[in-house]
């Protein structure tokens, strides 16, 4: 086990000293709630998703999202829900504006809820754009996804599948990264 333990820590090290690996990810907090002619119903939810990545060449860079969303529900009988998410992708950096670099993630999603017992795949793009505060600090943001995405609620008769492109305020990101 120590020999295990001793060459995955060699290995990320080594790794890291070629300024190729990145860390960060993202996190949000909403909160929304309703007037009582409304239902007097509330919401609060929180997401945290830490991403790890490599990059490949100055254009292509491969890396993950893994991600897990709390939701607690008031006035619904007091439900709560949290889901666990994974999401691989490549990433394509087609320009270079100075500090800022413009790219766009191609990728997978695959979300499953525990209580509910949903599961969500969804397979697009999302473009994003990347600020350079320093050598080792980057503003990353996610804009809009373009693709196919479907729920499958709890039963086999009810999935519910879209696609298309998606700009609304709900797939919008904002994260930091660390480069190695």
């Amino acid at each position: 086990m120590k020999k295990i333990v001793l060459t995955m820590v060699a290995a990320l090290a080594a790794v890291s000293m070629n300024a190729q690996v990145y860390i960060g990810g993202s996190v949000a907090i909403e909160a929304w709630s309703s007037q009582k002619l409304a239902g007097d119903k509330s919401e609060t939810a929180f997401k945290i998703m830490p991403e790890i990545g490599y990059n490949l060449s100055d254009e292509w860079a491969i890396g993950t999202v893994i991600g897990y969303q709390s939701d607690k529900f008031n006035g619904v009988n007091g439900v709560s829900e949290s889901a666990f998410s994974i999401a691989p992708y490549a990433r394509y950096t087609f320009a270079k504006l100075g500090k800022v670099n413009l790219f766009v993630d191609g990728g997978l999603a695959f979300t499953s809820a525990s209580k509910a017992d949903w599961t969500e795949i969804a397979v697009g793009f999302q473009p994003g754009l990347a600020v350079n505060l320093n050598d080792k600090l980057s503003f990353v943001s996610h804009i809009g996804f373009l693709g196919w995405d479907q729920l499958n609620p709890d039963g086999d008769d009810n999935n519910i599948s879209k696609f298309g492109l998606n700009l609304d305020a709900t797939n919008i990101t904002f994260g930091l990264y660390y480069n190695f």
